[in-house]
């Protein structure tokens, strides 16, 4: 049995090798675009609305309220990174119900590769917020003797989230495999149900996570900011506003 989808080698030609985890993560990015254009495509303002455009509205404005409470700043900058991240997880946890498909996460090059997204953006909207030198200064705090500690810690974190994500992910379709070779009726389907269940929370988690992260790097400067009054601007929660005005 494969512990990885990584172990599956689909195509091989030369050095270049096509394994299950690069198929089945191109295959989620193609539904999640497709659905994206789909759903969007005919976005109304009006009164009247379709139940994807209502069902994509309650997912957006969902997202943003948790953004807004975990980190007490406008949601619209940090949605996209932390949406997308939460839709590949959540739609990777889906997918292990598909007979013969292998999720992308239960690779841990998927996980680390998520983990490094996170890695990079941290800083990234840190600086954006507090400029390099004060987002730097904060590694030296209280002094400047915890600065290597505060690095290894910030490289730990990344792999803690790694490794977490890989080990549930993984851990549910291997559980469920085995179950499936000597007690092959009802108890997989409930193994399988629970496998879903763990999955969306874990979605859930580390999207979270990341937040938290990107909050901390962004929070003196928000803490300098006018309060904590914000609205959401986002385009699709716009039209949820205004037809239900």
């Amino acid at each position: 049995m494969n512990m990885s989808p990584d172990e599956i080698e689909l195509f091989r030609w030369g050095p270049i090798v096509l394994n299950a985890t690069i198929v089945s993560t191109w295959a989620i990015m193609l539904v999640l675009a497709a659905g994206s254009w789909l759903v969007t495509r005919k976005l109304s303002p009006e009164t009247r609305i379709s139940r994807w455009q209502h069902v994509l509205e309650v997912v957006v404005l969902g997202m943003q309220q948790q953004i807004r409470e975990v980190s007490r700043q406008e949601p619209g900058e940090y949605l996209p990174f932390v949406g997308t991240i939460f839709l590949f997880v959540a739609m990777s946890a889906l997918s292990s119900v598909v007979p013969g498909f292998h999720p992308p996460t239960s690779s841990l090059s998927t996980t680390a590769a998520l983990a490094m997204c996170v890695f990079i953006a941290v800083p990234l909207f840190g600086i954006q917020h507090q400029g390099v030198r004060n987002y730097l200064r904060q590694f030296a705090q209280p002094s400047v003797f915890m600065l290597p500690f505060n690095v290894i810690g910030e490289l730990s974190r990344t792999l803690a989230l790694a490794v977490r994500l890989y080990g549930n992910m993984m851990s549910g379709t291997v559980i469920a495999a085995i179950l499936l070779a000597f007690v092959p009726l009802f108890v997989p389907v409930v193994m399988q149900l629970f496998g879903l269940l763990t999955g969306m929370i874990q979605a859930y988690i580390f999207a979270i996570l990341a937040m938290v992260y990107i909050a901390s790097a962004t929070q003196a400067h928000h803490e300098e900011g006018t309060g904590d009054e914000i609205t959401s601007s986002h385009p699709v929660s716009q039209i949820g506003n205004e037809h239900r005005q």
